[in-house]
C-alpha cells in the first residue's frame, strides 16, 4: 500500500503545480487586468481611435519595435464617439516628440494587438497627460475579408452573368426587331459588266 499513496501524492503535486502554472500565466498576460508585479512609473498619455479592433490593457506600446509602455486604460468618449486609449510610457523614453504618430497594429496574421508610435519632428516632447492627435485605427480581418467578397461578387454581377450576349443598337433594326447577323453575308455582290 505504501507505493501506492507514493503515487497518489505525487499525482497531486504535479496537479497542484498545473493549476499554480496556469494562475500565473494567466495574471501575467497582456489580456488580464490582474498582475503580480508592482505597477510600474512612467507618465500617461492618451489616443483616440475609430475602432480598437481587440486590443486590451496590457498590450504593448512600441516604437520602431521596442517595448517602451503599455495600455493602461481603454474607455470610450460619448461626444466623440471614439475609442479612448491610456498608454503608460517607461520615464526612460521621455523624448518622444509630440506629434508623432499611434497605429494599432497586429502581431502576425491573427496575433494579438499593440500600438506602435512612429516619432514626429516636433521640439516638444511628450509629458503626462498629453494627447496624441495623430491615429490609425485598428484594421479589423474581417471587415477585409467581407469587403473583398462584397466587391469580387459585385463585379461578378456586373459583368453579365446571363451567359447569352446582349444584341447592340447595330443589330437592331428601326423597328426594334433583330436583324439577323448572317443576312448581310449572304447578299451576293452586284458584278459590273
Amino acid at each position: 500500500m505504501r507505493p501506492n499513496r507514493t503515487l497518489e501524492i505525487g499525482t497531486g503535486l504535479f496537479v497542484l503545480l498545473g493549476f499554480a502554472a496556469l494562475l500565473f500565466l494567466t495574471t501575467q498576460l497582456p489580456a488580464s487586468g490582474l498582475k503580480f508585479a508592482k505597477a510600474k512609473g512612467g507618465y500617461h498619455v492618451t489616443a483616440q481611435f475609430d475602432n480598437i479592433g481587440d486590443l486590451k490593457v496590457g498590450s504593448p506600446v512600441t516604437m520602431s519595435g521596442v517595448r517602451i509602455g503599455e495600455v493602461s486604460a481603454i474607455g470610450f468618449d460619448p461626444k466623440s464617439y471614439k475609442a479612448v486609449v491610456g498608454m503608460r510610457i517607461d520615464p526612460k523614453y521621455a523624448q518622444i516628440p509630440d506629434d508623432s504618430f499611434a497605429a494599432i497594429q497586429t502581431q502576425g496574421l491573427l496575433g494579438g494587438k499593440y500600438i506602435g508610435l512612429s516619432p514626429g519632428g516636433s521640439d516638444d516632447f511628450l509629458k503626462d497627460g498629453s494627447t496624441i492627435e495623430q491615429t490609425q485605427s485598428a484594421i479589423v480581418l474581417e471587415s477585409l475579408i467581407n469587403k473583398f467578397f462584397a466587391s469580387y461578387s459585385s463585379r461578378g454581377a456586373d459583368s453579365g452573368s446571363s451567359g447569352s450576349p446582349n444584341p447592340t443598337s447595330k443589330d437592331m433594326d428601326v423597328q426594334g426587331k433583330g436583324k439577323d447577323p448572317g443576312s448581310d453575308a449572304r447578299k451576293k455582290p452586284e458584278s459590273s459588266k
